[in-house]
């Protein structure tokens, strides 16, 4: 009798044991891998979201900050669920990416982080001298453009003579596209001369890759300034530039003042294609280099139930402020969530 007990004991556990395996294959199956790629602009806020998609959907989010241009050439191939891009895409780019989409997914300003030692608490910088700067026109902190504005919004402020090192992204970046796009709109020299692009010929300045990259260079660097996100621009611990606006002010890419140049989009084109640099003078809190930056989709997909579950949640509650504030992320304006959301309603198996 005793060994018939524990005959069925040790059955009863094996059965459990089984159960248990196949409890857990079954649910490893079910689990959904996002895979995306591109923009290092939009990856800290990334970062916050997959989380909590994993607990609200059970998806697995597999993100490589690559930049705007390998991005798109990634959902381009199909080599990922996704691509994220700062640059809106172009007509060829569209044409190759053959059934894509652009959806505005997330609102920030590109800061321009700089190393003075010595310098201002505050730099203040307008977009004729940010423009010569990187057209290697003005080479030293105490050019007397420069030091005119500082020392009349700042008493007591000092600008050492030290040599000027612009810094900006190799290779397709979309926060290029943003800040070039910005200073084709307030200087006609950068217009006629570079133009706004991901990548362009730049006159000055050196190189670095991606957004950890340039302000990496800028911390190391005595002399210094850059163009990134300014979640890197905090995470890096730099200070930047205040910037002066169209309506005149000088003002900081705070969540308020990208959210009052997000504000500036009344309507959204069918492509979704939005710029919002630089916005005239009847917005007087609208800090100038900001950016919508996009998710790109297949309208044809067999991960489109996953997709769409996903950016509408990134699209709605991704917007808190539990994960867009500490990044100086700004909540998407009614007006392009419709937008976002009905173009969204369009991926399909």
């Amino acid at each position: 009798m005793r060994n018939t007990a524990l005959a069925l004991v040790a059955l009863l556990l094996t059965s459990l044991v089984a159960v248990g395996a196949a409890s857990a294959k079954t649910g490893k199956s079910q689990a959904t891998v996002i895979n995306g790629a591109g923009s290092t602009f939009v990856s800290p806020l990334v970062s916050l979201w997959t989380p909590a998609l994993g607990t609200a959907f059970d998806y697995t989010i597999q993100y490589s900050a690559v930049g705007s241009g390998a991005g798109i050439s990634a959902i381009t191939n199909r080599s990922v669920d996704f691509g994220a891009s700062d640059a809106p895409l172009t007509t060829d780019q569209f044409n190759a990416c053959n059934g894509c989409v652009q959806i505005p997914w997330a609102l920030a300003g590109t800061a321009m982080p700089y190393n003075i030692p010595g310098g201002p608490a505050r730099l203040h910088l307008n977009g004729d001298i940010i423009a010569k700067i990187y057209l290697g026109q003005i080479t030293y902190w105490d050019d007397p453009a420069i030091k005119a504005i500082n020392t009349q919004l700042e008493a007591g402020a000092t600008l050492p003579h030290l040599a000027i090192t612009p810094v900006y992204r190799t290779g397709n970046s979309g926060t290029t596209y943003n800040f070039t796009d910005y200073l084709t709109s307030v200087s006609t020299q950068w217009a006629s001369q570079v133009g706004r692009g991901q990548s362009v010929n730049w006159p000055a300045g050196v190189g670095a890759s991606g957004s950890a990259g340039v302000a990496g260079v800028v911390k190391n660097t005595p002399g210094a300034i850059c163009y990134v996100d300014t979640a890197f621009a905090l995470a890096n611990g730099l200070h930047f530039g205040a910037i002066q606006n169209a309506a005149g002010n000088y003002i900081f890419p705070s969540i308020r003042n990208v959210a009052a140049a997000g504000a500036t989009v009344k309507s959204v084109p069918a492509g979704n294609e939005l710029h919002i640099v630089n916005p005239d003078k009847s917005n007087p809190a609208a800090y100038p280099i900001s950016t919508y930056t996009y998710i790109i989709l297949p309208l044809k997909t067999s991960n489109a139930a996953a997709l769409r579950k996903m950016v509408f949640w990134a699209l709605t509650q991704g917007q808190s402020g539990k994960y867009t504030a500490k990044l100086y992320f700004a909540p998407i304006p009614k007006v392009v969530l419709v937008a976002a959301e009905k173009t969204l309603q369009g991926i399909s198996n």
